[in-house]
């Protein structure tokens, strides 16, 4: 357990450290982003984790930058790889798996539709098959996006039960996903034992993503690169919530699926209602907030993307008691303080640490 996960489970109201404190997690996708800091989140609760995911691709990582690597076990393989996810597994023994390993960007599924269905189809699958000869396993959020649905460009949050759809090929295989899941839960867990659901979020910022055409990590380095940032679609309206909100719900539901069926199905992790921002908006906060930057708004072509998507997390706040606890001001202060410490020379470990335990004791 981290250095202050003993004060942290006295925090946590929800009873997520007493839960997690000893169990067995099995974490795709633990290299990345919202991986790294979910193993960080459980590290912290105690629980042990054996991560199975590509090496970084960006650089800097927050994977290596925060040693995310020295608290969990790693298996640096390929999710389509079935054989070797099947061993991995079976190795590790997880009572609880989480999802998150995919092709997770709009722009790069243009440039590579099949790689991204590839990946975030028959990796799904692959992940849910495996989990069928895993006798250990007792509960699987298996983590899609907020743009699994049908999304008609209209001011309105979209429930859980809403028509799944996708435009362009990333949108398109995460509702492909959605269907994966549906039908091996309906199929062949029925009765096993292993209770899964799907987690809808999306939109999600924080310190430690340098991910390529993403909103933040472009304004971030633009800033510390000292040139103007171009943004393509200035008025898209996005749910954008801190990582640390819909990772919390993800924890919450894995604790309910171990607990009872009743929980199998999808859920949507969304700000709430009142929190609209456009893309223009959320750049004009943090410069406002960085005291610097400047950006553009870009002329040439542009590949579709939604304007105005919505989520309605009423579900997850009525089953699993979760709510957002982050409005868009203060994910976008601890999202711009983290890069302040991180550029500044500051423990990007400790910086972890320090929102975790911070955002438990709100």
């Amino acid at each position: 357990m981290g250095m202050l996960g003993i004060e942290m489970a006295t925090q946590i109201q929800t009873g997520l450290a007493g839960f997690y404190s000893g169990k067995k997690v099995f974490l795709t996708g633990h290299t990345g982003f919202k991986g790294s800091w979910l193993v960080k989140m459980l590290d912290m609760l105690g629980a042990q984790v054996t991560g199975y995911a590509l090496k970084p691709d960006t650089d800097p990582s927050l994977f290596q930058a925060a040693g995310i690597g020295k608290i969990s076990k790693s298996h640096f393989e390929d999710i389509r790889d079935l054989a070797r996810l099947k061993a991995a597994i079976n190795k590790a023994q997880p009572e609880i798996v989480f999802h998150l390993a995919a092709q997770p960007l709009v722009r790069q599924s243009y440039a590579d539709p099949v790689y991204t269905f590839d990946t975030n189809v028959m990796g799904t699958a692959n992940v849910l098959e495996a989990l069928r000869g895993c006798d250990s396993a007792r509960a699987a959020v298996m983590i899609t996006t907020d743009k699994v649905y049908e999304n008609k460009e209209l001011d309105y949050a979209y429930k859980e039960t809403d028509r799944l759809g996708g435009y362009d090929p990333y949108s398109s295989s995460k509702a492909c996903a959605e269907l994966v899941i549906s039908s091996y839960r309906n199929s062949f867990f029925p009765d096993s034992g292993c209770h899964i659901a799907s987690a809808r979020a999306g939109n999600v910022i924080g310190g430690g993503d340098w991910s390529k055409d993403r909103l933040i990590p472009d304004m971030v380095r633009s800033i510390y690169e000292g040139r103007k940032l171009e943004i393509r679609y200035p008025k898209s309206v996005r749910p954008w919530q801190h990582v640390l909100d819909p990772l919390n719900g993800y924890l919450m539901l894995g604790q309910k699926l171990h607990e009872s069926a009743k929980y199998c199905g999808a859920y949507n992790f969304a700000p709430a209602e009142n929190e609209k921002a456009t893309v223009e908006q959320i750049i004009k906060s943090g410069i406002s907030i960085l005291g610097k930057g400047e950006y553009s708004i870009f002329k040439g072509e542009k590949p579709h993307e939604a304007g105005m998507l919505r989520l309605d997390a009423s579900k997850a706040r009525k089953e699993l008691g979760w709510k957002p606890m982050l409005g868009t001001k203060d994910a976008l202060r601890l999202t711009f303080e983290w890069y302040n410490e991180y550029y500044g020379g500051q423990d990007p470990a400790g910086a972890l640490e320090m929102q975790i335990a911070g955002y438990y004791s709100i």
